[in-house]
């Protein structure tokens, strides 16, 4: 009688059908970022062009220099520092200074991810880091507007982008004129109704026709990017819609108690950079939690305390607050959400 053998292939868990590299996420991500910018670029111009390019070179050009005095091979090619570079200039303002944003950008690798041990390692979003320190360092240049659609904004750039370090720039106001813009009044969306109660009409935040930073402005084009990773698998789905949830669940009541004063919901997710936030910097697989029930929270977190900041706070915008307060407590989120394992027993 012949032997029979059977063999078997048996492989612990996790039992992948395919496997996504780090480089492949981050191609995708610049992928959905690419029309953001571009839209920026239309809407503001050269300026918005250099900024970017400013922010994106200057991210490299540390994170090579932070891998090599850490000893570190490089991590420039998996496109991680790209798009910290990418988000870095869609936080800030059209005409902000290049000399302040490559400040920024440094900032942002070495404080925000070098610091911590690079790629994977990093507590909280890099961008917002390098964002947050330009913020408390050059507070008035952060908050100077830029309007969009001027008619020479391919021809000449806004005069505060080539601003000297530590000279005062040209004021906006006058460059306005310049280029025949009757009315300007230099305050984005979010200024004109928590300080004169003006509504912006919602067309207009979702085309992105409004002045503000140069990613905050066209709503649609940033909810098409993340349609693009959440149907790629490349993005959690779950945490901007936790975000936009969180703002509605605070924005709703008080703009039924009173809608002459506080805005609506619509108007609050439409506003501002918390779509940005929320589909592009929420998303970061990094600083936010690994458990199912920790990511609502953590969203949900993040959507309603950028409201409260927005509403009650002495700023207009509380997006990027929130996002890093978020990413501080995230660790403790997926601490406390952690799943029971089978079999254990509570400790005295």
């Amino acid at each position: 009688m012949s032997e029979l053998r059977i063999t078997t292939d048996l492989r612990s868990s996790p039992h992948l059908k395919q496997t996504v590299s780090v480089p492949q996420i981050m191609r995708n991500v610049v992928y959905a970022l690419l029309p953001v910018c571009a839209w920026s670029v239309y809407a503001f111009g050269i300026s918005v062009l250099l900024l970017l390019i400013t922010t994106t070179l200057t991210c490299m050009l540390s994170e090579a220099l932070f891998c090599r005095l850490s000893g570190k091979p490089s991590s420039i090619s998996d496109g991680s520092i790209a798009i910290t570079g990418l988000l870095l200039a869609l936080t800030l303002p059209p005409g902000f200074p290049l000399w302040m944003a490559a400040v920024a950008a440094f900032v942002a690798v070495g404080l925000g991810k070098a610091l911590f041990g690079g790629l994977g390692y990093n507590v909280m979003n890099p961008a917002l880091v390098g964002r947050a320190f330009v913020q408390a360092a050059f507070p008035v240049a952060i908050t100077t507007w830029s309007p969009p659609f001027l008619p020479g904004r391919f021809s000449e750039v806004i005069p505060s982008t080539l601003t000297a370090p530590f000279m005062k720039p040209v004021p906006i106001e006058q460059w306005v004129e310049q280029q025949s813009i009757d009315v300007f009044t230099g305050a984005t969306p979010l200024a004109l109704q928590k300080f004169e109660q003006i509504i912006t009409p919602w067309p207009d935040l979702l085309t992105g026709t409004i002045a503000g930073s140069a990613g905050e402005t066209s709503a649609l084009i940033i909810l098409l990017g993340g349609i693009y990773l959440a149907a790629r698998k490349m993005m959690d789905w779950r945490l901007p819609v936790g975000v936009m949830l969180g703002a509605v669940i605070v924005s709703l009541p008080f703009w039924l108690l009173d809608a002459s004063r506080y805005p609506d919901p619509l108007f609050v997710l439409l506003s501002g950079g918390l779509m940005l936030g929320a589909v592009f910097m929420v998303t970061d697989m990094v600083a936010s939690p690994v458990t199912p029930l920790g990511v609502w929270i953590y969203a949900l977190f993040i959507g309603m305390l950028t409201v409260v900041i927005r509403l009650f706070g002495g700023l207009t915008e509380g997006v990027m607050y929130a996002i890093l307060l978020g990413n501080a407590i995230s660790p403790l989120i997926s601490l406390v959400t952690q799943s029971k394992i089978f079999g254990e027993r509570q400790k005295p």
